[in-house]
């Protein structure tokens, strides 16, 4: 049984750097260093997140994915019965994405995000058929 460890969300945004116009075709490499995954949460993960920009459209096959806006605001876009539903989260906000829902997120300004997501994560650069 691993061991518990308590983690301090502040201390670990304070290691994280920033990364400024993110974009869909952003690549791993480019967003090293602003994001992290905190611990392991059964088949998935925590991880942080600091950045401005836009994502990829990305799914979780194997459960629903818990989002928290910890400092600033983003608009988490859900592509519902083929249709894009946006809902804007600022601090303190928390949204569940369905589990095989497609979603991206769209951040005019520096956001803070704590997620706790299950992996793997498909991902698509294009908005993908809701099919």
């Amino acid at each position: 049984m691993p061991k518990a460890t308590p983690i301090v969300i502040e201390a670990a945004f304070e290691r994280l750097g920033f990364l400024a116009n993110r974009t869909p075709e952003t690549s791993d490499e480019e967003t090293d260093g602003a994001f992290a995954m905190l611990s392991e949460y059964r088949d998935g993960g925590v991880f942080i997140g600091h950045y401005a920009g836009n994502s990829k459209w990305e799914r979780h096959s194997y459960g629903d994915e818990i989002v928290f806006v910890v400092g600033g605001e983003t608009t988490l876009i859900l592509l519902v019965d083929s249709k894009e539903v946006s809902y804007t989260l600022g601090q303190g906000a928390l949204l569940v994405v369905p589990k095989n829902t497609w979603h991206r997120f769209e951040t005019s300004k520096a956001v803070k995000i704590l997620s706790v997501t299950p992996q793997p994560t498909e991902h698509s650069i294009e908005c993908p058929d809701n099919a």
